[in-house]
């Protein structure tokens, strides 16, 4: 069987595209170097701020994005993952600029949710304003009957500020940034949600399950896993039907 070859649309930001391509190695069923999967990644810390051009403040990071989609494309990447949730806002604009598939990390996620917890009907979500004003996961949840509850505006806030504060994540803080995201995970939790999405790639990169008392759900983790069962199986399946 030959494997697929994964590209990674990375560099937003970075620290979330190594956090990706460490699951991809750590979760690959691997007892050789040779067992690994190939993985092409293009660290584009250049790609303009995702969130800033939806308000307005800044240039379109559509034409980067695709750009590093081709050019993975072209380096022989067989499909493509993006570690930002944010940037799927654009991921029709960035697929059309390609032949070869991007996975969608809202999918994927949500999919996972359904076959491990099936009787799980309420959902919180920690994400980046852009990522909840877009309702990327709430269209995934709405079409399989589930409920996703988001923070409110204080709680909201916290999560922002654990994100882009200059004391922030992407800054390369991750002391207060785990207090402030713990803060808007129990408020979820005492709202009635069963379980919660890291919406931000961000996100696990401080927080883990032993932070909160509902199962927690890494979408990076869950792209990752798929990343690894579409390099490995997926042309099997195409091949036997």
């Amino acid at each position: 069987m030959r494997q697929k070859t994964i590209g990674i649309i990375g560099g937003m930001g970075p620290a979330a595209t190594v956090d990706l391509f460490q699951k991809i190695i750590t979760l690959t069923p691997a007892r050789s170097d040779q067992d690994h999967l190939h993985i092409l990644i293009d660290n584009n810390t250049g790609i303009p701020d995702r969130a800033a051009y939806l308000r307005g403040e800044g240039p379109s990071p559509v034409p980067s994005m695709q750009e590093t989609a081709r050019r993975l494309e072209r380096m022989g990447a067989d499909f493509l993952v993006m570690p930002c949730n944010t940037a799927h806002v654009y991921l029709d604009e960035i697929q059309r600029a390609v032949w070869i598939p991007i996975l969608n990390m809202m999918e994927e996620t949500t999919q996972e949710i359904i076959r491990r917890y099936p009787d799980m009907k309420t959902i919180g979500l920690l994400a980046t304003e852009t990522t909840v004003n877009n309702r990327l996961y709430h269209e995934q949840m709405e079409e399989r009957g589930l409920e996703l509850i988001v923070p409110d505006k204080e709680h909201q806030q916290l999560v922002t500020r654990a994100i882009y504060e200059p004391e922030g994540i992407k800054a390369g803080y991750y002391e207060k940034p785990k207090k402030w995201l713990t803060q808007a995970a129990n408020h979820l939790v005492s709202q009635g949600a069963e379980g919660i999405i890291l919406g931000c790639t961000e996100i696990p990169l401080v927080i883990s399950e032993s932070d909160c008392e509902v199962p927690i759900f890494d979408a990076t983790a869950l792209l990752a896993k798929r990343a690894i069962r579409f390099a490995l199986v997926e042309e099997d399946r195409q091949s036997e039907g």
